[in-house]
């Protein structure tokens, strides 16, 4: 009886169970992966909807950023994929240029805005329109410039050029390669 009793706890035991199936998926489990085939994600790590910023400086904005998505980078970097709408006070606060394109970027390292796709540009104390497929805003040094061709509308006369470079107002800029000038014609503008 001590031998089947011994017999019996044996089989019934589910040590030896455990273990076989314990081997058993550590070998069928296994896997060889091609690390170079695995991809780090990269995407945004946060979306927000309908964003409005304000910069200040003494109580005063002085200029206020408007967009209707916004996409966030680990890195820092910020997208907005549905347009961007810039606006920057004069010291007085009153509303002296605008500035708005079909998409933007924020470059966190560069602290640098970047505008693309139709681009638009208005001073509206002197009258003047730049039109452009990409621009960049420096906030630090309060400059917007590009290396792309440009359209710029002073008043009635219309200047296009390749390269430009400004004040972030929009008020003393410098045209880069000119290639023509124009009057314009009754009911014409950008």
């Amino acid at each position: 009886m001590d031998i089947y009793y011994l017999y019996h706890m044996k089989v019934n035991s589910k040590a030896p169970l455990f273990f076989f199936f314990l081997v058993v998926f550590s070998i069928s489990c296994r896997e060889d992966v091609d690390k170079s085939s695995l991809q780090e994600y990269d995407g945004p790590i946060s979306t927000s909807i309908n964003i409005y910023l304000v910069q200040s400086d003494s109580a005063i904005i002085r200029s206020d950023l408007k967009a209707p998505k916004q996409l966030e980078f680990a890195n820092g970097n910020i997208e907005f994929p549905e347009g961007i709408d810039i606006q920057i006070f004069e010291k007085d606060g009153s509303l002296g240029t605008t500035m708005r394109a079909n998409k933007g970027y924020y470059l966190k390292e560069e602290n640098l805005y970047k505008g693309v796709g139709d681009v638009k540009v208005k001073n509206l104390i002197k009258d003047q329109q730049l039109q452009t497929e990409e621009i960049f805003w420096n906030p630090n040094e309060k400059r917007i410039y590009t290396d792309k061709f440009v359209t710029i509308q002073e008043k009635q006369t219309l200047f296009n050029g390749t390269g430009m470079e400004s004040d972030d107002s929009f008020s003393n800029y410098k045209l880069k390669n000119v290639r023509d000038s124009r009057t314009l014609l009754p009911g014409e503008g950008m």
